[in-house]
């Protein structure tokens, strides 16, 4: 059986309207014999009697009544989805999944939804905070859009995700004012393997990023007095301001409280070559 077209049933909408096959065809910039070959091919492959033919006039059957109803909804529901569609090339309306990292979530991106919400205000957004490794898995899967993290895509995800660095952010070196380093405002790296810190959970993209740069400093993780694992950068700060441990967190994390001069960053000089130099932490 030969499938029902949207083309027949525009054409026997007009011919339905017009109730003459020379005015629909004008209405449709179609020839006459076009008009005629659609309705005789619905009535020949479903052997129903659309129209009545009366001289040189037509008249609507029942049974091209019925097609005429069902038809119309049919062409207003491909209308409306044709429109829906338009609408969300255009953002005009729909739903933005975005997985992002706890600090990136926390402290950089409400204000880019803020914005974003002020062009497209009929976009929804539904946001999941995570860490690092848990975004990676959700944007391979499908559950996110898009998703924003600190440090590298997770191992084995590499070849399914699109990655490209939008921002730069830099990793601070963090005391409270019960660590003796709080007044130095500088330490000798040599010192770093002798502090007692708290850390960043497996899969967070700051501790990526730290123990990647530990690594290139020569500091042995293994070696490190690790009193705390915690899953919050906001746990990490809280516990920070007193206590003597140190820890590695982002500057947009600790902006407020360094200004409040309640945390303090240190800055890290690594002298055992030929000239001293300043390390940073700067990560995509």
């Amino acid at each position: 059986m030969a499938q029902m077209t949207l083309d027949q049933l525009k054409i026997f909408l007009a011919v339905a309207e017009y109730l003459h096959f020379s005015r629909a065809a004008d209405a449709l910039y179609i020839t006459q014999p076009a008009v005629s070959a659609a309705i005789h091919n619905l009535e020949t492959e479903y052997g129903v009697k659309l129209f009545h033919r009366i001289g040189r006039r037509i008249e609507i059957t029942e049974s091209g009544k019925f097609l005429q109803i069902e038809a119309q909804k049919i062409l207003d529901k491909v209308t409306s989805t044709e429109l829906g569609l338009q609408e969300l090339s255009n953002f005009q309306r729909g739903e933005f999944k975005i997985g992002s990292s706890l600090t990136i979530g926390n402290y950089w991106l409400p204000e880019k939804i803020s914005q974003f919400k002020h062009y497209y205000p009929n976009i929804m957004i539904n946001c999941t905070l995570a860490n690092s490794e848990e975004i990676c898995l959700g944007t391979a899967t499908g559950k996110f859009d898009l998703g924003l993290i600190e440090g590298e895509v997770k191992h084995g995800l590499e070849s399914v995700l699109f990655q490209e660095p939008f921002e730069r952010d830099r990793l601070l070196i963090i005391v409270g004012k019960s660590h003796p380093w709080f007044n130095r405002k500088q330490v000798n790296v040599k010192e770093l393997s002798e502090a007692a810190w708290i850390m960043r959970e497996p899969g967070s993209g700051t501790q990526q990023k730290l123990e990647e740069a530990l690594s290139i400093w020569g500091i042995d993780l293994s070696q490190l007095n690790i009193k705390l694992v915690l899953n919050t950068g906001e746990m990490i700060k809280t516990i920070l301001e007193d206590s003597e441990a140190v820890a590695g967190i982002s500057e947009l994390m600790v902006r407020k409280e360094i200004k409040l001069g309640i945390l303090a960053p240190i800055r890290i000089i690594d002298d055992r070559g030929k000239k001293t130099k300043e390390l940073e932490l700067i990560r995509p």
